[in-house]
């Protein structure tokens, strides 16, 4: 079985503290890679700029992002996701604080597979980002990489 990886776009180091601790707590994934920008998640993902050399095939089995991003915003990088056959069927959540209905419809229209709001509680939110981890890595079963 190939290794179980996290993309976390989120450029909020706190948010990013936060994230990754409650991650390795309930231990969901063999490993996470922090992107901090939507540029450096695209350069991951396709392998290309800081990441170029990567096998662009590896990808990771889901991709847990904010939408409020330097360089490259999470909707664009969504919409780059989906316009690729090697990245269409990974599994994206949006996880931000944007309440804005725009963003809730951009998204959708853009095929997240889930759009949540960050509770600003630290309790909440690590009990949130167990929830989605436990859901997107245990519970789910993801397309094959060779689909």
């Amino acid at each position: 079985m190939a290794e179980q990886v996290i993309l976390l776009v989120e450029d909020n180091p706190d948010d990013e503290a936060l994230t990754l601790r409650a991650l390795k707590k309930h231990h969901l994934a063999n490993r996470v890679v922090v992107a901090r920008d939507g540029a450096e998640a695209l350069d991951y993902l396709f392998g290309t700029g800081v990441h170029a050399g990567r096998d662009a095939g590896d990808t990771p089995t889901f991709i847990l992002q904010d939408l409020k991003l330097p360089k490259v915003d999470g909707l664009e990088v969504l919409r780059r996701l989906r316009a690729d056959n090697r990245t269409t069927g990974i599994p994206v959540a949006a996880l931000t604080s944007s309440a804005e209905e725009k963003d809730i419809v951009e998204s959708h229209r853009s095929h997240v597979n889930s759009y949540i709001r960050k509770p600003v509680d630290f309790v909440h939110f690590v009990d949130m980002v167990q929830q989605i981890g436990l859901y997107w890595m245990v519970i789910n079963q993801p397309l094959p990489q060779a689909a």
